[in-house]
């Protein structure tokens, strides 16, 4: 990952790589800052309804959906903490916490592949796909579009901010939303064709992307488009 800059905070040769000036970066942050809140309370509500959904069905594709709910309501407490400390004393500064926290949302996106083949073998051990639950069947429809939205917005900001954590972040959200159309797929399948293994399979689709992102995140890879 390219150095965020060593220009001190404030000074007149603060820019982003892209030229921009320390106020635009600063307004970014703001951004990024609204985008990690709107995350952290969808998350919670999330976390709330797909475990009380996945108790009441037995459906253990809901309960990933909600520890995956939690692990990302994890990532975005530390890009609040990341960005905070930037917004606190400069972006020179919060080099070491953008590593830390890329490393520490590496190391979610490895946990969340590992509960993903866990939940898959559970499924397929047990020879059952998920039960009905409409309060899940609904959350996790209203999911698709909400977590695509914020990692369309993380990611074109990570890109200006050459934030390899708000990329991480952004995987996270982009995995939340590829587990929400596995479970409806899966739901579908299940009801229409009698294929209860269908939901375990793609929620297994995404266990690649996952160890990549997070490879590249552990090892301060992970960059932006234009890098």
């Amino acid at each position: 990952m390219r150095s965020l800059g060593n220009a001190r905070p404030g000074s007149p040769g603060d820019t982003q790589q892209t030229g921009s000036p320390l106020g635009d970066r600063q307004l970014l942050i703001h951004r990024a800052f609204v985008l990690e809140w709107l995350t952290l309370g969808w998350m919670l509500i999330e976390a709330v309804v797909a475990i009380a959904a996945a108790v009441g069905a037995h459906s253990l594709s809901l309960l990933a959906f909600g520890v995956d709910s939690l692990i990302e309501l994890a990532s975005a407490c530390v890009l609040l903490w990341r960005l905070r400390v930037e917004l606190k004393l400069g972006h020179t500064f919060s080099e070491q916490a953008e590593r830390t926290a890329s490393r520490i949302g590496g190391g979610l996106l490895f946990g969340l592949a590992l509960y993903v083949v866990v939940s898959a073998a559970l499924s397929v051990w047990h020879g059952r796909g998920q039960e009905f639950s409409p309060p899940g069947l609904a959350l996790t429809i209203a999911a698709i579009p909400i977590m695509w939205w914020l990692a369309r917005k993380k990611l074109a900001i990570a890109d200006q901010l050459r934030s390899g954590a708000l990329r991480t972040d952004a995987a996270e959200s982009i995995a939340c939303g590829y587990l929400s159309a596995a479970i409806v797929v899966g739901l579908l399948a299940q009801l229409l064709l009698a294929a209860w293994w269908v939901d375990a399979a793609t929620s297994l689709a995404i266990v690649f992307f996952l160890v990549k992102e997070g490879r590249e995140a552990w090892r301060g890879e992970a960059c932006c488009e234009n890098d």
